[in-house]
């Protein structure tokens, strides 16, 4: 069951928006618009073989329930359809494609070459590859046709998108009527006095992990930045209404460590 691409000729060009932007966040740096994505994917490429198990390190294994509970608000069924964007090493992915069952698809996207072939491994290894397609693609400009997808996910990747905006709006765009978005990704600590902690964790810890483990202190210092300039819970809310999603909301989870949004497209 192929996907529909919205275009056969060229494909779409990114929003003019975010060729517009004079300068977008990396971390706490300023950057010019195009430079960040040539920065983010420099990240990935460096990461992508040790993704997996630094998360685990990061999180304490927690990661894995924040994955389980988005999917568990997927409402995918047999014969489904749903993209996962930004969706890596592939956890989310092969969660919704045993979802979808072998009737449905299950469209695994991410910009970064590297990241996208460790997910294919994955996935390989873990016998689901039946009804999976991957796809490599940037979040803004999805280079599938209007309204093919049951399910968006984003996991923990749109922080490290230039046009945030452009991207929500592509999703929403690819949703069928009736379909649902989840953004799975860090956000603001509601618990008092669970910031100071958190802070300290993640300007020290997790570049020591990233140096010891990954060989990159400099790349977790950044997702650590990233996270501090990622909109706050109700920030989120408000871009994923100005994109046209309807019935928005989130949950927190960890204290808001992370927060699921979920909005959909009627």
């Amino acid at each position: 069951m192929p996907v529909p691409m919205s275009e056969t000729a060229p494909p779409r060009k990114a929003p003019a928006s975010a060729a517009a932007t004079p300068s977008v966040d990396f971390g706490y740096e300023e950057v010019p618009a195009p430079e960040k994505a040539r920065r983010v994917r420099a990240v990935f490429d460096s990461v992508a073989d040790k993704y997996d198990i630094m998360n685990d390190l990061m999180s304490a294994g927690v990661h894995r329930l924040w994955k389980r509970y988005t999917l568990s608000q997927t409402g995918l069924r047999p014969g489904m359809s749903a993209l996962d964007v930004a969706g890596g090493t592939g956890d989310i992915a092969a969660g919704m494609a045993r979802q979808v069952g072998d009737k449905g698809l299950v469209v695994l996207s991410d910009i970064n070459a590297a990241m996208l072939e460790v997910g294919r491994d994955r996935l390989l290894d873990r016998g689901l590859l039946r009804n999976v397609q991957f796809s490599l693609a940037n979040a803004e400009c999805l280079p599938f046709a209007d309204e093919t997808f049951d399910c968006v996910t984003i996991g923990f990747g749109l922080r490290n998108v230039t046009d945030k905006a452009a991207a929500i709006a592509s999703m929403r765009r690819v949703l069928k009527p009736g379909g649902r978005l989840l953004i799975l990704e860090f956000s603001k600590p509601v618990f008092p006095g669970l910031k100071p902690v958190y802070d300290a964790y993640s300007f020290s810890v997790l570049p020591w992990l990233g140096a010891r483990i990954a060989n990159d202190p400099d790349s977790y210092r950044y997702l650590a930045e990233s996270i501090r300039r990622f909109p706050d819970q109700e920030t989120l809310l408000g871009l994923m209404r100005a994109a046209g999603l309807e019935d928005c909301r989130y949950h927190n989870l960890t204290g808001g460590i992370v927060a699921v949004h979920k909005g959909f497209r009627y």
